[in-house]
């Protein structure tokens, strides 16, 4: 999740920048495209901008008490983002909603392109995107975090700030609920879901 070797992990950065603000530019340029993506994937285009302003924004203000046991920011920058996104909760579903009517998420477009069959992606992503709009914000967080931030159970877990159990069984539950949803559809036509919709 850091750098390529030789580059200061970011705990090292975060300690750095307390005494230096400008290091903390780094964590920046490591991750801002990561969280503008997250970010643009739950809200578009037009919040992630803000989204993602507003999670380095909070992060260097609170980087006093970043764990400095924690290598990787990563978790921590996504949880800080999760919660901003949870306060436009009713954007989100709004957006959801629309994209389960037409089925067509530009931000997947240029991989559904690639797909032998869009019409049957198109669909399934409308299938999903109802069943995600009526996901609970706490099993939304969990599965978007696993399926497009590609965290592991612990590293939501921090990013949450929740027990590992808990993104288990919200995991659990999530999944069960897409299964539904999805019904025959296959979940490597669906954003990048097959092993988060076919996981246990």
């Amino acid at each position: 999740m850091n750098g390529p070797p030789g580059q200061a992990d970011d705990a090292s950065v975060i300690a750095g920048s307390l005494t230096r603000p400008e290091l903390f530019g780094e964590l920046f340029q490591r991750y801002a495209a990561e969280i503008h993506r997250y970010a643009a994937r739950r809200l578009g285009e037009d919040a992630a901008e803000d989204i993602t302003a507003d999670t380095f924004l909070a992060a260097f203000r609170m980087r006093r008490r970043y764990d400095l046991d924690r290598p990787s920011a990563l978790p921590w920058l996504y949880g800080i983002a999760a919660n901003l996104i949870g306060k436009q909760r009713r954007a989100e579903v709004r957006g959801l909603r629309a994209l389960a009517r037409c089925g067509h998420d530009p931000v997947a477009d240029s991989w559904t392109d690639r797909a032998d069959n869009r019409v049957t992606a198109q669909s399934a992503n409308a299938a999903l995107a109802a069943a995600l709009a009526d996901l609970s914000p706490g099993d939304r967080h969990v599965l978007l975090l696993v399926a497009w931030s590609e965290l592991g159970y612990a590293e939501v877990a921090e990013a949450l700030r929740i027990p590992v159990g808990t993104v288990r069984s919200r995991l659990h539950r999530a999944r069960r609920k897409l299964r539904e949803a999805l019904g025959e559809s296959d979940p490597a036509l669906v954003w990048g879901f097959r092993g988060v919709v076919e996981g246990g």
